[in-house]
């Protein structure tokens, strides 16, 4: 089993493990899991698995498909906060069931994945450590918005812990399946911890910049409601001064396309580039500590990937 049909055994134990008696939890769930995904996390177990010495994909599939569950249970939840109708290119849950049962749609993927974990003993251990990290930085993020109060040392506070410590997380837990030693592990979450700082990055800037066609969701809602890279570099830093940019403005069909303009215009997304390329430099050297292998190349290609990805 190579890497690719590792992932597609990962979908079908998604939409398998979904089975309920409640008929609205079954479909909601299924119509989010079936719109597909890049499936990034599952991609950095299965390399750190195999990087750590690994011999049986099949054995990771479970911990892996408990991984996504969990980033695809945050996109539920987020859609409801953030209002979304377009996720992965299909309506949203909570669009298509209301916010109730997309609320609902989303604990029970959380559920599910105790279920996955259950026979993983102190794999858990690690486990619950990334996904309560994942809960307070999407807390400090609301809280941040709610107070207009992000700045670029917030910022970075959330990243790391709402986006970076599921991927830490996810290459750690391919290192222990794959019963790795404590250095290999460590560097491995570390690795795993950069790539998933850079991931986000790129995910706030293509709000910025991107296309909705291409991303499958709606560009420009990080902004209006104060979350984002552009939006912490646009704020004032601890030492700096506020962007007159983030007075208000009304524009009929984007009301945001000004402020966009003047972030682009005043540097916002190159920072942001840079920010995301000094990571990269960061990430591939905890690679440098690892015997060189073909996984070892294939995490080092998910952070070019990830760079330059455009949706």
């Amino acid at each position: 089993m190579n890497i690719d049909e590792a992932v597609l055994a990962v979908d079908q134990m998604m939409l398998d493990v979904v089975h309920s008696e409640v008929t609205v939890l079954e479909e909601a769930s299924r119509h989010i899991i079936s719109a597909g995904g890049k499936r990034v996390r599952p991609r950095v177990l299965f390399n750190a698995y195999l990087a750590a010495g690994g011999k049986d994909l099949k054995a990771a599939i479970p911990v892996a498909t408990a991984i996504e569950l969990v980033h695809t249970a945050t996109l539920v939840h987020d859609d409801i906060n953030d209002h979304g109708v377009v996720r992965r290119g299909r309506v949203t849950i909570n669009e298509k069931w209301g916010r109730t049962f997309a609320l609902l749609t989303g604990d029970f993927l959380f559920t599910k994945v105790y279920e996955l974990m259950a026979p993983y003993g102190d794999l858990n251990i690690t486990f619950s450590e990334a996904t309560t990290a994942l809960v307070e930085g999407e807390t400090l993020q609301a809280a941040a918005a709610k107070d207009n109060t992000l700045t670029r040392e917030i910022y970075q506070k959330i990243v790391a812990k709402k986006t970076a410590s599921l991927f830490r997380g996810a290459a750690m837990l391919g290192a222990q399946l794959a019963g790795a030693d404590r250095r290999t592990i460590d560097t491995l979450g570390e690795y795993g911890f950069y790539l998933g700082l850079i991931f986000q990055i790129i995910d706030d800037l293509l709000d910025l910049t991107g296309d909705p066609r291409l991303m499958g969701k709606a560009a420009g809602v990080d902004i209006p409601q104060g979350k984002g890279v552009a939006a912490a570099i646009a704020r004032k830093s601890a030492n700096g001064k506020r962007d007159e940019a983030l007075g208000v403005v009304t524009v009929e069909d984007d009301p945001f396309l000004p402020l966009k303009e003047r972030l682009v215009a005043g540097g916002a997304v190159e920072e942001g580039r840079q920010m995301a390329q000094a990571l990269a430099v960061q990430a591939h050297a905890t690679l440098d500590r690892l015997p060189q292998s073909e996984a070892v190349d294939a995490l080092r290609t998910l952070i070019t990937q990830v760079m330059e990805r455009d949706h």
